[in-house]
């Protein structure tokens, strides 16, 4: 960690995330706008101008209602990566999951110890939020990959910095929608239809694993895109 009291006055200023809509193949103006700004930090939101069109699946899990084991099935008979962004009390509580997303070969990234909003919170404690949970995945799994996200999303230069002094690559995204109100869900055609419609070469997907539309669409909504010429890429 370099600069504890951010001596360089680096804005503390917090950014809520916004990305955008992409339509028809079209990646959204704002994910690529903001992919100018957080190049300076290492940071990703949307591969610009990719070779081919790529695509990045990831997942948040903040607590666990019986779905993911779902979406690593589908993932696993589609052959396809994905990068589940967890927390410390997830990992702990879900070791089943956390250990098959490993021997599966998708990522395990660092959302945080308590999931806090990281521009409230000194660079001291931005640190520890990433370093504790780090080093449990590393002393309980023996594993350790160098991508973290935001909790809420919610960012400023000062954070954006700390997480790059780490040796962290801060991952948003460039789609995704209103997934995680478990008491809100539309049924598989709204998430089918939702993410069909948003996709773009070089997209950094964000769906959340408590989402019974995105359990039970995945499968659909992964033939459809490689149908059309989209391949699914690991980070």
């Amino acid at each position: 960690m370099t600069d504890p009291d951010n001596t360089r006055g680096l804005s503390t200023k917090a950014n809520g995330y916004g990305f955008g809509v992409g339509k028809n193949g079209v990646p959204p103006a704002q994910s690529l706008n903001n992919q100018k700004i957080f190049n300076k930090y290492d940071a990703l939101a949307i591969e610009v101008n990719p070779a081919g069109k790529p695509l990045y699946l990831t997942f948040d899990c903040g607590y666990e209602n019986g779905l993911t084991g779902s979406i690593l099935d589908t993932l696993k008979a589609k052959n396809v990566p994905a990068a589940f962004f967890c927390t410390l009390p997830y990992i702990k509580q879900q070791t089943a999951l956390v250990t098959r997303m490993i021997n599966e070969g998708h990522i395990v990234g660092n959302h945080s110890n308590t999931h806090p909003v990281f521009p409230q919170i000194s660079r001291t404690q931005m640190a520890k939020e990433i370093e504790v949970t780090d080093n449990y995945l590393r002393t309980r799994f023996g594993y350790s990959a160098p991508y973290f996200r935001f909790p809420t999303g919610s960012y400023s230069d000062c954070a954006l910095d700390l997480v790059q002094s780490v040796g962290f690559k801060s991952v948003f995204w460039s789609l995704a929608y209103r997934d995680w109100e478990t008491d809100k869900q539309q049924g598989a055609k709204y998430a089918f239809d939702t993410v069909t419609s948003r996709l773009h070469p070089g997209a950094v997907i964000l769906l959340h694993a408590v989402s019974s539309d995105n359990a039970a669409a995945l499968g659909d909504i992964i033939d459809w895109a490689r149908n059309r010429g989209y391949e699914f890429k690991s980070l």
